[in-house]
């Protein structure tokens, strides 16, 4: 009976993020430029209103500015492109800068997601991507 039960917890832990949507997703980091930027994805749920990515800019260099909903989209597996809601975060200014950005839940929620941030340190595109499930 216990192993029955072990096996039956290990199925259903395998078959949960399947069944809503990404919820570890790993962080990708870009050391191009002046500035280092840390992009780690909220939980992408098929139902989520929202989809979430926690921003982490770190610089020695320069003072950080501009508005991160101003520069950046993401675009999903069939090539739309969704402008963020908004920046909760830190405002600009100073050499480290922390927030999420917001964007609505695209249409094409299954596939590669990239977001891309436009102008950051110096860099015209970085690109992050992740396959959604």
């Amino acid at each position: 009976q216990r192993m029955r039960d072990l096996i039956v917890a290990a199925v259903l832990a395998a078959a949960i993020p399947m069944a809503y949507g990404s919820s570890a997703l790993a962080p990708q980091v870009s050391r191009e430029g002046a500035v280092t930027v840390k992009v780690t994805p909220g939980k992408l749920a098929p139902a989520a209103a929202t989809w979430d990515f926690e921003i982490v800019f770190d610089t020695h260099t320069a003072v950080l500015t501009g508005d991160p909903a101003q520069f950046a989209v993401l675009v999903d597996a069939q090539g739309r492109r969704y402008a963020p809601l908004r920046w909760d975060g830190d405002p600009p200014g100073g050499h480290h800068r922390k927030g999420m950005l917001r964007f609505r839940a695209p249409d094409g929620r299954n596939g590669t997601i990239e977001l891309r941030l436009n102008g950051v340190g110096g860099v015209a595109t970085r690109s992050f991507q992740w396959d959604v499930r």
